[in-house]
């Protein structure tokens, strides 16, 4: 569950109009050409809390949390996975799974996260899906433009969020929270998560305090 100290980012402008996005894919085609990345934004803000103070040095042991509704049938399989998404974040750090020969965590780890898929962006009307489109063309210099033509199909926009805590393994008190929401196109589960956990992680454990927007270059 998120904060209710989170802020959600700010909803993209309404007043957005077709011709606008038409022209960034025109700029992304002419200027990119075939882009070997892409950009997945994320709005960002930790909280440290080590008690006592400073954060602990590297290395540290810790096991994860889970949420009893996380422990059956395909919630169970999808916690495994985002598990071990964090797990590659976290090891480059010195934080690592606690194993049998390892001393006794001092840490619990506990990750979230929520997708909520809409049929279209927020500043887009249903409508859009609907009447005239837009094709590609090509100049005769073979640079590609988009114009109109066509019918236009509604492309779904995905709304995420993710939230990860560090307790207290003896205490149970949390001493570390940082939360990541990311809205787009996208939808390529495995590659977003991996970078909104990178951006949740920005600075750990000792993060600057406020809301700051990371983005994280991911391959296509």
């Amino acid at each position: 569950m998120m904060s209710p100290s989170y802020s959600a980012p700010r909803p993209r402008p309404r007043g957005w109009t077709r011709l606008a996005a038409v022209a960034g894919l025109v700029l992304t085609l002419g200027l990119g050409g075939c882009a070997s990345v892409y950009l997945v934004d994320s709005e960002v803000q930790s909280f440290a809390r080590w008690s006592p103070p400073p954060a602990p040095a590297a290395p540290q042991w810790y096991l994860f949390d889970r949420l009893p509704s996380q422990n059956e049938g395909p919630a169970a399989r999808a916690q495994t996975e985002l598990e071990q998404l964090a797990l590659q974040q976290l090891a480059p750090l010195g934080w690592r799974v606690a194993g049998t020969d390892d001393p006794a965590p001092t840490w619990r780890v506990q990750v979230q996260a929520s997708t909520l898929r809409l049929p279209h962006a927020p500043w887009e009307s249903p409508a859009d899906a609907f009447g005239p489109g837009y094709r590609m063309g090509r100049l005769p210099s073979g640079q590609a433009f988009w114009m109109p033509g066509g019918m236009r199909i509604a492309t779904p926009y995905y709304e995420r969020r993710l939230s990860l805590l560090v307790r207290d393994a003896r205490t149970g008190q949390v001493v570390y929270e940082t939360q990541a929401a990311h809205d787009g196109r996208w939808n390529d589960s495995p590659e977003i998560w991996r970078a909104m956990l990178s951006a949740a992680l920005r600075d750990f454990p000792q993060p600057p305090a406020g809301q700051r927007h990371i983005a994280i270059e991911v391959p296509r």
